[in-house]
């Protein structure tokens, strides 16, 4: 298979803890967070910074779930106890972490290139690559990345059918009947806020291991592609069950990314892929609809001449 397409894969898989981690706020919780372009990056800053310092990258990358999940912690109170709009609350928190992550990498950029990652330890595992018939369908390394974000998907799916996390499901679809039953939903607001912005900086940091460095700017539309993610998923994949929806999120981050890499091999400019980005979105979301209003107009057209 195409290097291209493969480290589309690649990437797409490690997106796809972003585009969970953008579920949970966008349609679990129904709050847009705009945190998610500082907390990635700040989950890139984390992890190199304590991977140079000689640290385990699983570790680090462990520190960063933490580091970022009070980011998002930070956010859910300005939104709940300092009743600030979750939009308005979750920009403050974003302008403010690009200043923390310069303060933490003490420069814009962190290069990886001969340290120890998590990337450089699954390589030499030596895990063999999935060829059928001399083609390569699956390298090792991508084998590896499903295995983890599948156990990372699995995670997630049983923690929203605990209690807390029916609360949080509650939380978003109708935060006064759940009140009446005496859940705090500040509280369940914040823990969605917390896990949310923890999975982004999970993933952030294993990008910057995977691409080999940290860039303060690296978070830049972030919320756009977990967006793009989530509602490609959803529109090619259904949303039925928890467990159908998380994997579809995952799956549109591989699209997402296949699209882009097809895109880039066309000739496309690079400086374009916001715009092919938004075009994403924007069929994901009018296309569903044209095809119900087509298909309702069908149903009484029957419903007119069977009468």
């Amino acid at each position: 298979m195409n290097l291209a397409i493969m480290g589309a894969i690649e990437q797409g898989l490690i997106f796809g803890l972003l585009a969970l981690g953008v579920y949970l706020t966008f349609r679990i919780l129904n709050v847009p967070d705009l945190t998610v372009d500082g907390s990635f990056a700040l989950g890139g800053a984390v992890s190199a910074v304590l991977i140079i310092d000689g640290m385990s990258p699983i570790l680090a990358t462990l520190i960063a779930f933490v580091i970022g999940g009070l980011a998002g912690a930070f956010t859910g109170i300005l939104h709940t106890k300092g009743k600030i709009n979750a939009l308005l609350a979750g920009i403050l928190t974003m302008i403010a972490l690009y200043s923390v992550n310069l303060r933490i990498m003490g420069k814009s950029n962190l290069p990886l290139l001969r340290e120890e990652t998590l990337v450089t330890q699954i390589k030499s595992l030596g895990i063999p690559d999935l060829a059928v018939g001399g083609i390569t369908l699956l390298t090792g390394t991508a084998m590896m990345f499903i295995v983890i974000v599948l156990i990372i998907k699995l995670l997630i799916d049983w923690f929203l059918h605990t209690d807390v996390g029916q609360d949080l499901r509650a939380t978003g679809d109708n935060p006064k009947m759940i009140r009446s039953f005496g859940v705090n939903t500040d509280t369940t607001t914040i823990i969605g806020l917390t896990l949310s912005n923890g999975l982004v900086a999970v993933s952030g940091a294993w990008l910057a291991q995977y691409q080999g460095f940290a860039d303060v700017g690296m978070g830049i539309g972030m919320i756009v592609i977990g967006l793009a993610s989530v509602i490609v998923g959803e529109v090619l994949f259904g949303s039925s069950s928890i467990f159908r929806v998380t994997l579809a999120v995952i799956c549109g981050s591989i699209v997402y990314r296949l699209v882009i890499a097809l895109a880039l091999r066309a000739g496309l400019d690079p400086s374009d892929m916001k715009l092919i980005t938004a075009l994403i979105v924007i069929v994901a979301l009018t296309v569903p609809t044209f095809a119900q209003g087509i298909w309702r107009k069908q149903a009484v057209r029957s419903a007119k001449g069977g009468q």
